[in-house]
């Protein structure tokens, strides 16, 4: 069977290897996943993270689930263990739609081949789904990058928001892959990145992914971000998406909400690079998305070191909901989306 390698994870065929997001830069350590238990341990711990990353991860959960109970001679008995490997890894992660997408996408090829083939046989084409998913993931990304360069001008600065970079996609990434296609077409981009608090997610895992491409990096906390669009050091703002509503509200990490109301107020074009799984047109506006809201020792502690007294109460969503008239165009595989969103979303997913 085919197998996968990227900076972002590895499928050997019986086992997926994700790299610990939440060590790097300082450590790279690697976690093997042999059971669809450990695939939602690791995204629910944020050893993998980022939409695109975590449905491809989904996917090859569903896989080692399925290969978990490959030995059931019933087909209906195997088919209820893979709703309950569905029903877990779907309540991983609440906000990001590629994990729903994916699963879904996964559950409908077990669903139309568990009666014409055999159960092994059906194990090899859900293998064979999922690393679909992880390939096409690569190739979206480069599109949109493609589509997304011809936003930028030679000389650019761009800011951009916690990682949607390889390590947020199987690889290539959404965000920094518009980055990345600007620069292989011989623009000069330089890059300020947002620490992204609580998880560092900007200075941790986007500064070391752009220095590694030898793409120049400037590292600021959160706050200076007005401060330095007023400078005029910033021309662009490209950020990635964990789900955007059929009107065009995008929900990204926390913290993105504060950079599109300060590109507002300074003149400077919002954009918002996702994939088109990143769209759900059933959830009509930004406020029907879940927003997860996570531990809150992500806020008193910086990895093991204790900021404040852990008596200290924290409120701690991981993301955020930005209007959609704050946002200048969503940039997908398909081409540049623009306001009018919910009538252009909409005719898009009708072609």
């Amino acid at each position: 069977m085919e197998k996968i390698k990227t900076m972002t994870l590895q499928w050997t065929g019986d086992s997926l290897i994700l790299i610990d997001q939440r060590f790097l830069p300082l450590e790279e350590i690697y976690v093997e996943c042999k059971t669809y238990e450990d695939i939602a341990k690791s995204i629910k711990d944020m050893v993998v993270r980022g939409a695109p990353a975590i449905g491809a991860t989904a996917a090859f959960g569903y896989v080692l689930g399925a290969k978990q109970f490959q030995n059931l001679l019933d087909k209906n008995t195997f088919y209820k263990e893979l709703q309950k490997i569905k029903q877990t890894l779907s309540q991983t992660r609440p906000t990001a739609v590629n994990l729903f997408w994916a699963l879904h996408r996964m559950d409908k090829i077990a669903k139309d081949n568990l009666n014409s083939k055999e159960i092994v046989q059906l194990i090899n084409i859900l293998e064979e789904e999922a690393l679909k998913i992880a390939y096409e993931d690569i190739e979206i990304n480069k599109a949109i990058g493609k589509n997304g360069e011809k936003l930028l001008n030679d000389g650019d600065t761009v800011l951009t928001h916690c990682n949607a970079g390889a390590l947020a996609t199987v690889d290539y990434g959404t965000a920094l892959g518009v980055i990345r296609a600007a620069i292989e077409n011989g623009k000069k981009i330089q890059v300020y990145a947002d620490e992204t608090r609580p998880y560092l997610q900007g200075a941790r895992l986007t500064t070391w992914e752009l220095m590694k491409s030898g793409i120049k990096t400037t590292l600021i906390t959160d706050n200076m971000a007005g401060w330095v669009m007023k400078q005029g050091k910033i021309n662009a703002v490209i950020v990635g998406a964990d789900r955007i509503a059929r009107n065009g509200d995008v929900a990204n990490k926390i913290g993105t909400y504060s950079v599109a109301v300060l590109a507002k107020r300074h003149g400077i074009p919002f954009y918002v690079a996702a994939p088109l799984s990143t769209i759900d047109v059933e959830t009509k506006t930004g406020e029907d998305i879940p927003i997860e809201e996570r531990s809150k020792e992500e806020v008193r502690y910086c990895h093991k070191v204790r900021l404040v007294p852990d008596e200290v109460e924290v409120y701690n969503p991981a993301f955020d909901v930005t209007p959609n008239e704050l946002v200048t165009a969503i940039i997908t595989e398909k081409g540049i989306i623009r306001a009018p969103y919910e009538k252009n979303i909409t005719k898009l997913f009708e072609l």
